[in-house]
């Protein structure tokens, strides 16, 4: 039998890589250009180390540019007071011009985070399509309120765009995550500007030219590459901004409330950190397929992913035989040269972050944790400066520290529990939030843990899956907002009480 194609498969992606021209600089009012600085940046491939472009580095006076430019637009109804009608069919063009270009825009998520161009191509550009598609197909179904006032008035509630909306996002899916801010932002009527983050800057900045392409005005969409300190900062404190939305560590999305404190008190959406616990119990309906979703939920795109369930709380009767069969599987996951169609994991981000995530594997072994897996080294195809191998740590107690803080790699921490009570609490014993699993046949107990566990998304019998139908946010240090369905409009628009005196126009 014949292997399922892939669609990845059946192309030269180094000759495709070569070829390649990347856009480098800021998209603003409509056009692209450069810092006015003239400053520049350098992406690297960090499979090779290779620099794949030298990028636009935008500061204070470029991001005021793109805001000036988004309040023109916002304030000339062009987009704002459009039927919404318009702008469906102008994010519906959007969406199919990025699938259009699906091989380009997996390309350069591949060199610039990494990640295989197999998820690239078949996970991260879908999903930001089918994102923006779901976003303009709900524009022209969102209505106001009507409030159950006395006879002789009439009082609405409506849901207004707050105007400038600035989206900082992070660099382990750029794309899908850009997306995630930028959609319900533009469907509500609000102008934008994105900041993406300098590790992976790419894919937003291809994203200009389409949007011009797909009928959005001028200054209705504007990007803004540069680094977090300098043009991140300029957003946040901008007075012309209306909301920020952000996705990234829980460190930077402090300062960010901080700053809108000290500018106009605008709006904060915040998706943050995670230390997502994986709750396995005795009664497990399937240990082979909870084995499999554990593995894959801690390891996919090396680790880099805000809610991986990096904390495995296994149930004592099933420890030893969950253990034997998740080192073997973890074993197997080697990675390799993220261009070739066949390769599942790739590349750490960046050589420093590398090295961070090192240190933790170095603080595991201090403290006393046992580790399974992970030594070797790095394969053919990937620079030693940015392999790691996925790692599992054995006889992890929650106190440590690879347990408490966000590792944001390839490092897996198993944790005994002797019952749910104790697993539920060590899941809730963290600064995080985000997510939490659990697995047990038994529906009724699922649900009463479920209740209990502080977080923003619980799975029951499965891990890291949903839709963009569903909200996506956390508690505590992992956020304070949600991402994805009709919820996401919260963070991009105000609600506006209106009270008509019916008897004075009589």
């Amino acid at each position: 039998m014949n292997a399922p194609h892939h669609p990845a498969s059946g192309k030269d992606w180094h000759a495709e890589a070569r070829a390649l021209a990347p856009q480098t600089r800021a998209f603003i009012d409509g056009d692209h250009r450069p810092a006015r600085s003239g400053a520049t940046f350098a992406t690297v491939n960090p499979a090779t180390g290779a620099i794949i472009a030298e990028v636009a580095a935008c500061g204070e006076a470029d991001v005021d540019d793109a805001v000036a430019s988004a309040v023109r637009a916002f304030a000339s109804g062009r987009w704002s007071a459009a039927a919404p009608a318009a702008r469906k069919a102008a994010l519906l063009r959007f969406a199919d011009l990025i699938e259009a270009d699906a091989d380009t825009f997996a390309l350069l998520e591949t060199l610039d985070m990494g990640k295989p161009i197999r998820d690239s191509l078949s996970i991260d550009v879908p999903a930001a399509v089918r994102c923006l598609r779901w976003f303009a197909e709900a524009i022209d179904k969102l209505y106001d309120e009507i409030a159950p006032t006395t006879s002789g008035t009439l009082a609405m509630v409506r849901r207004r765009p707050v105007g400038v909306v600035a989206a900082i996002v992070p660099w382990n899916f750029p794309l899908v995550t850009a997306m995630t801010k930028i959609a319900p932002a533009l469907a509500a009527g609000n102008s934008v500007v994105l900041k993406p983050s300098e590790l992976s800057p790419l894919s937003a900045l291809r994203l200009g030219a389409l949007a011009s392409a797909a009928g959005l005005p001028d200054g209705v969409f504007n990007v803004v590459p540069g680094i977090g300190p300098e043009a991140g900062k300029a957003l946040a404190l901008h007075a012309d901004v209306a909301a920020l939305t952000f996705t990234g560590s829980t460190a930077v999305g402090k300062l960010l409330l901080t700053y809108a404190g000290q500018s106009n008190m605008k709006k904060v959406s915040l998706e943050c950190g995670g230390k997502s616990a994986n709750i396995v119990l005795a009664d497990c309906p399937d240990l082979d397929r909870a084995v499999e979703a554990s593995a894959m939920g801690a390891f996919q795109n090396q680790g880099q992913i805000c809610n991986a369930g990096t904390r495995l709380i296994l149930q004592t009767p099933i420890r030893d035989a969950f253990l034997e069969k998740l080192t073997a599987l973890t074993r197997s996951f080697v990675p390799g040269d993220p261009l070739l169609p066949e390769t599942r994991f790739g590349a750490m981000v960046s050589a420093e972050h590398a090295a961070r995530v090192r240190g933790y594997i170095e603080a595991g072994l201090v403290d006393g944790a046992t580790r399974l897996t992970g030594d070797g080294p790095a394969p053919d195809g990937l620079s030693p400066d940015t392999c790691i191998l996925p790692t599992l740590f054995a006889g992890v107690d929650n106190s440590m520290t690879i347990a408490r803080e966000e590792i944001f790699g390839p490092v897996l921490s198993v944790i005994d529990a002797e019952t749910m009570d104790q697993a539920i609490d060590i899941a809730n014993d963290s600064d995080y939030g985000l997510a939490a699993a659990i697995w047990t046949r038994d529906i009724a107990k699922a649900l009463d843990a479920e209740s209990r566990l502080d977080t923003g998304f619980v799975w029951i019998n499965t891990l890291r899956v949903g839709d963009i139908t569903v909200p996506f946010g956390g508690t505590k240090a992992s956020g304070t907002s949600r991402d994805k369905s009709l919820h996401a409009f919260d963070n991009v628009t105000h609600r506006k009480s209106v009270w008509v005196d019916l008897s004075a126009s009589s």
